[in-house]
């Protein structure tokens, strides 16, 4: 499993461009299960605790509006950063990602990142 994890984390910083951080997370312990970064100011396991938080009121929200479909990901965009929060369609887990704005394209980080975490899914 660590290898696993490990690779997605490989192959989103080394191919995603803007890359700044990751994290997978539990959602149901809010437990990182592995993070990285690429700015060392930036905390990923901190982040994603607090975006814990995001998820579980989307959650919430979506269960109150009686809606069925599941979660795909829910995109934050800052002045100088993009932050996506890309929920596993078991709903086991989250990856947090963040990205420099300047100099990513959010199509091609949100195809990259589905296609990196196939491997994730199937393990979980």
């Amino acid at each position: 499993m660590q290898d696993i994890l490990d690779d997605l984390v490989k192959n989103v910083s080394e191919n995603i461009p803007g890359y700044i951080a990751i994290s997978v997370t539990e959602l149901s312990t809010g437990e990182s299960m592995v993070s990285d970064t690429a700015v060392s100011s930036f905390d990923p396991v901190l982040a994603s605790a607090y975006n814990l938080e995001v998820v579980n009121a989307k959650l919430r929200a979506k269960e109150a509006l009686g809606l069925k479909d599941e979660i795909k990901d829910i995109s934050i965009t800052l002045d100088t950063q993009i932050h996506i929060i890309n929920v596993a369609p078991s709903g086991g887990y989250f990856i947090y990602l963040a990205i420099d704005s300047s100099k990513a394209n959010i199509a091609i980080t949100k195809t990259l990142l589905n296609k990196y975490r196939k491997e994730l899914n199937n393990a979980l």
